[in-house]
């Protein structure tokens, strides 16, 4: 057997789970630290940048699914990891507005705890989507999956964002343990006994891990999909940790506005990939390659009015260029993805658990580095120029590395697959 459609979208509430604990970690608990604490723009952006750094084992991971084991254990584990982390990362805002070694020392506590639960929760669900799903399915499988990871984003923000005004610290503790509460129970319920019955992948594989990723590198579609999703991620995490602040600082948004702000634009992320979900695997309009190159260049737009608002001021119409923002990233992305589930499968036998992870570590560390260098870029412009120009510097500079992606996609995605016996970058 291989996995029923019904519990594609069981394993698609894992992701959703996930990403409704991030979400509070990158955008609310960020935009808490920068507006309400006047801290540096560069503290949550170090903090997010070190979880995103402990993803780099994401590959080890993945390899541990490929070699047999289970994956249920580490999404399960993994999640409890995160949920803590999070609550954690919680507690340390508040002790921040006290005692700022206290407050740092428990998040980076927190963060450690929340990169290691989303790499180990994270990686194996997607090892066992790329595993155990039929390959006529996969990429469907990814758009499912995703689609629920992006609505588990947008649904918590705008909640979140609701229930936060008026701001109490009690009030963000409550909100974040009954968020992560939820997370755990969702995931229990969805992964149980999933994996019984299904195809047997879990036999034991004798190759070292080093070796293991060594073969996965030498594909030279392997190597340059990684890089391609570094470039790519990283324009798109750039703006994570710096539009919140931007919807404060320069549009007078509160902190409810503003995360309600980041649940629009995960609102309009979700369109996007619904979009070309429908349009490339239900009408076969358009190859992953075109979707991917036009959200690129669309995002760099957006990027592009975003900018010019700004000057505007309060009252400006910031929502819906956001959501423009978002839409176009969720064409890109689910394109990006539908492509990386195909791929997974290309190469050497037994080893897409090890690709995911390869390709989920360059995203994670993309994905730090693009928020570290926005948030440190805003603070340095800060220092020489008003807010607006600051903030209008690193998106411009964001839309540049969106029409850079667009243009290695267009050199590398347009190469057929190999065949499936074939080995890639012989």
């Amino acid at each position: 057997m291989t996995l029923s459609w019904f519990q594609i979208f069981r394993l698609g509430l894992v992701q959703m789970a996930l990403g409704a604990i991030v979400v509070l970690t990158t955008s609310t608990l960020n935009r808490l630290m920068v507006v309400e604490l006047a801290l540096p723009a560069v503290l949550p952006g170090a903090l997010v940048a070190l979880h995103y750094g402990i993803q780099m084992t994401r590959p080890h991971w993945g390899f541990a699914s490929d070699a047999g084991g289970q994956r249920t254990r580490w999404i399960i584990g993994g999640m409890i990891a995160l949920a803590l982390g999070a609550l954690l990362a919680a507690f340390g805002v508040l002790f921040l507005a006290s005692s700022f070694a206290l407050g740092m020392a428990v998040s980076i506590l927190a963060y450690a705890l929340i990169g290691l639960g989303v790499g180990a929760s994270g990686t194996s669900l997607l090892a066992l989507l790329a595993t155990t799903t039929a390959p006529h399915r996969r990429a469907a499988a990814a758009t499912i999956t995703w689609l629920m990871m992006i609505f588990g984003i947008a649904m918590t923000a705008g909640v979140v964002g609701a229930m936060l005004d008026p701001y109490t610290p009690a009030l963000l503790i409550r909100i974040v343990a009954i968020v992560v509460g939820a997370a755990i129970l969702l995931t229990c319920l969805a992964v149980w006994r999933v994996e019984r019955g299904l195809i047997a992948v879990n036999e034991p594989d004798p190759t070292p891990f080093r070796e293991g990723l060594a073969e996965v590198w030498s594909e030279r579609r392997a190597r340059n999909f990684t890089l391609f999703v570094f470039l790519s991620m990283t324009a798109y995490f750039m703006q994570e940790l710096i539009l919140e602040p931007y919807a404060g600082l320069v549009f007078a948004f509160t902190p409810g506005q503003s995360t309600s702000l980041s649940g629009a634009q995960n609102g309009g992320v979700f369109i996007g990939m619904l979009t070309v979900g429908i349009m490339a695997t239900g009408f076969k309009i358009g190859a992953l390659r075109n979707w991917v190159m036009a959200g690129c260049l669309g995002s760099a737009a957006a990027l592009g009015v975003i900018t010019l608002l700004g000057p505007i001021g309060p009252g400006a119409p910031l929502m819906p260029a956001v959501v423009g923002l978002g839409f176009f990233n969720g064409m890109f992305a689910v394109a990006a993805i539908g492509s990386m589930m195909a791929l997974a499968g290309q190469g050497r036998a037994r080893r897409e658990g090890t690709r995911m992870g390869l390709w989920g570590a360059a995203q994670a560390i993309a994905a730090g580095f693009g928020g570290l260098v926005g948030a440190a870029m805003v603070d340095l412009m800060r220092l020489s120029f008003t807010d607006t120009q600051a903030f209008g510097t690193v998106f411009v500079f964001e839309a540049f590395l969106f029409i850079a992606a667009t243009l290695m996609a267009a050199k590398i995605m347009d190469r057929r697959i190999a065949p499936a016996h074939m080995v890639p970058g012989e």
